[in-house]
């Protein structure tokens, strides 16, 4: 194992873990509920902290992305109907995404990769810093977004890194 999966790895588990106990809290019936206008749905919020972990394969393996590359489809993102499709996702890109990061020699973690959209970057860094901040750092984000939203709802919010109010 290199060491930059030896050093993430055991973040990335708990990170995952902690995001699988606030995603098992979304109600089906709550798919369609957002706090503002302007917010995503907690529906849209679930799918998305589900797909998240299953960018680490090809942030890893490939050069780079293109979300939306000008000769073929723009990427969808996914939509899952209900929490238990949510957690199915979840579940296999959490694993595809240990694996990867698992298999991955530290000098391939050195690639600076990019996020492109029509061909033009607008995220390029080493695929390390990739794996911290959109990966990581984003799923905690939007994880937060959906926290926030159980609560506003009363349902209780679960402990990550100790217990919760509702604990």
């Amino acid at each position: 194992m290199s060491q930059f999966a030896a050093m993430i790895l055991p973040e990335f588990d708990e990170e995952m873990a902690n995001t699988r106990k606030v995603l098992e809290r979304v109600p089906d019936e709550k798919f369609d509920w957002r706090c503002h206008p302007k917010s995503n749905t907690m529906g849209w919020n679930a799918n998305h902290l589900a797909e998240i972990p299953g960018w680490v394969e090809g942030t890893l393996t490939q050069p780079f992305w293109d979300a939306e590359p000008e000769n073929g489809p723009k990427y969808a993102m996914p939509q899952c109907q209900n929490t238990k499709e949510v957690l199915e996702l979840f579940d296999k890109n959490v694993a595809e995404g240990h694996a990867a990061i698992a298999a991955v020699k530290d000098e391939d973690t050195e690639f600076v990769w990019s996020l492109k959209v029509k061909g033009t970057p607008i995220i390029t860094m080493p695929r390390k810093q990739v794996i911290r901040a959109f990966i990581l750092s984003h799923t905690i984000h939007h994880r937060a977004h959906l926290c926030v939203y159980l609560r506003l709802n009363d349902i209780p919010v679960p402990g990550m890194y100790g217990p919760s109010a509702d604990e």
